[in-house]
């Protein structure tokens, strides 16, 4: 009877509802590792290509997460995701683009 009043939620950070999400998870982990590759990436000139692409990835990754995201502990690592994609991808645009000036 004690466990009907206080919930086993060992390891889930404000997964409120108690049932497994593989897809949200999912995006949620890939957007979170294109957004610290783009992050990191973006500290190199010669390495724009990676930064702006991973970034973008990132972006699109992350708002479909955003989309389909059903609990506060997704929606935070996305949206830490989305913002390191973000940076990631702006710098990469300033330092040479999507295509290292082949096209433009």
């Amino acid at each position: 009877m004690a466990q009907t009043v206080r919930p086993q939620m060992a390891g889930s950070l404000f997964a409120t509802d108690h049932r497994p999400h593989p897809l949200q998870n999912t995006l949620m982990a890939v957007t979170l590792v294109l957004g610290v590759l783009a992050l990191v990436t973006a500290g190199f000139h010669h390495l724009h290509l990676v930064s702006s692409w991973a970034g973008l990835v990132g972006i699109f990754t992350g708002a479909y997460g955003q989309y389909v995201s059903e609990t506060t502990r997704e929606r935070f690592g996305l949206i830490l995701g989305l913002g390191a994609s973000g940076i990631g991808f702006f710098l990469g645009m300033a330092h040479g683009g999507l295509f290292g000036g082949i096209i433009g």
